[in-house]
């Protein structure tokens, strides 16, 4: 039996299926992933993204943070892939109890999805931070500059910059799910950025999938790898 046919197996057996996702599941939707060979992170900016991506960055150069994040973060167009549909079809199935994601698209939303802890925030819920005032992504994305709440106060990403800790109820959902899982998937990702990348460590069943194109520093965690392209793997499943 091949590796396919082995995750194939073991996702018709399982009833508590978890997937835990990276960039590399919304790269075949169109969307760049920051550390690849053509990622964010390999292009030339006046700054280097991990900069312009932090707490501090946004607090002192608002202006330019958000030319970098109307430029290469706010992508609203794109749609989900394969991955994203399987995993919305498990869910309606009964067989999916949670997506966890580093990602901030909403793709897995758009697909269908319910139960998706977004580990990293989402493009999708916008703030002031002055009166606290939620605002929607077009408000954002449709202005120049820093875009201002109605009372004046900076609307400000609800996603998670360098610097800043990740939401404690997101976090404790996702490390529940993980360890009530009969079978955990972890796909697109490379499990270099903590602490999003040691979640995996609260899974305690003997069923973990590993489905990316390069090795991971977790490889030896896996029970089954595939070096496949996610969205086509979860095409066939």
């Amino acid at each position: 039996m091949d590796t396919l046919q082995t995750l194939q197996a073991w996702v018709r057996e399982s009833s508590r299926i978890v997937f835990f996702g990276g960039a590399g599941v919304s790269t075949e939707s169109g969307i760049p992933d920051f550390r690849g060979v053509d990622g964010l992170y390999r292009q030339k900016y006046a700054y280097p993204p991990e900069t312009i991506l932090s707490a501090d960055f946004f607090a002192r150069e608002t202006e330019e943070f958000y030319r970098f994040y109307r430029e290469k973060m706010l992508v609203t167009g794109a749609r989900p892939n394969a991955a994203h549909e399987t995993l919305a079809r498990w869910e309606r199935e009964g067989k999916l109890l949670a997506v966890v994601t580093q990602n901030i698209d909403g793709l897995h939303q758009k697909a269908g999805s319910k139960n998706v802890f977004e580990l990293h925030g989402s493009i999708y819920r916008n703030h002031c931070l002055r009166c606290g005032r939620a605002w929607s992504v077009e408000r954002v994305q449709g202005c120049d500059g820093v875009p201002k709440c109605e009372c004046g106060g900076t609307i400000k990403p609800d996603v998670v910059l360098y610097g800043e800790s990740l939401d404690g109820d997101v976090l404790r959902g996702a490390l529940e799910a993980i360890a009530a899982a009969d079978l955990l998937i972890v796909g697109g990702t490379s499990l270099t950025v903590y602490p999003a990348a040691g979640l995996i460590d609260a899974y305690r069943g003997r069923r973990l999938a590993l489905v990316n194109k390069t090795a991971t520093g977790r490889d030896d965690r896996a029970d089954l790898i595939l070096r496949t392209p996610i969205a086509q793997t979860f095409g066939k499943l």
